[in-house]
């Protein structure tokens, strides 16, 4: 294994790290610890974690991206085995998701609160949560396909 594979493989699980594990920390430790607070008080606080957490994802994406691509290119390309296909596959879809999230669910988080709407806050949070589950789900069968490929 070259150094560079070495760099690029250590990002990219770096990045998987960082979003997975935020996605899970969101979802099985934040979100029910904010429960019993009012909507007044709950969803600025997601407001503010969203935008910090969605920061930290896009930068994952890219590094993920970017280093997916060199290595699926160092694996035979389009050649390579099914798993790192799978991989990409699954990692496409995933960051669609985010973008669908970054992009159209949160600005309705972000004015819902400007507005102090809290049940239509509410609700782009209750979107949120649910696409949140889909990502993480995919990305843990993704990690399943990486751990596939290393026989290959």
């Amino acid at each position: 294994m070259t150094k560079a594979i070495e760099v690029a493989l250590f990002l990219h699980l770096l990045g998987v790290a960082v979003w997975i594990g935020g996605m899970v920390f969101a979802n099985f430790c934040l979100r029910p610890a904010l429960g019993d607070l009012t909507p007044q008080m709950r969803l600025p606080l997601w407001e503010s974690v969203f935008a910090r957490f969605f920061n930290w994802v896009a930068a994952s994406v890219l590094v993920i991206l970017l280093t997916g691509g060199f290595l699926l290119t160092q694996y035979g390309g389009a050649h390579a085995a099914w798993p790192l296909h799978t991989m990409a596959g699954i990692g496409i879809v995933m960051m669609l998701l985010f973008g669908h999230i970054r992009f159209a669910v949160f600005p309705r988080i972000r004015r819902a609160v400007q507005a102090q709407n809290w049940p239509d806050g509410a609700r782009a949070v209750g979107t949120v949560r649910r696409l949140v589950v889909v990502n993480l789900v995919l990305g843990i069968v993704t990690v399943g396909a990486a751990v596939l490929s290393r026989g290959i």
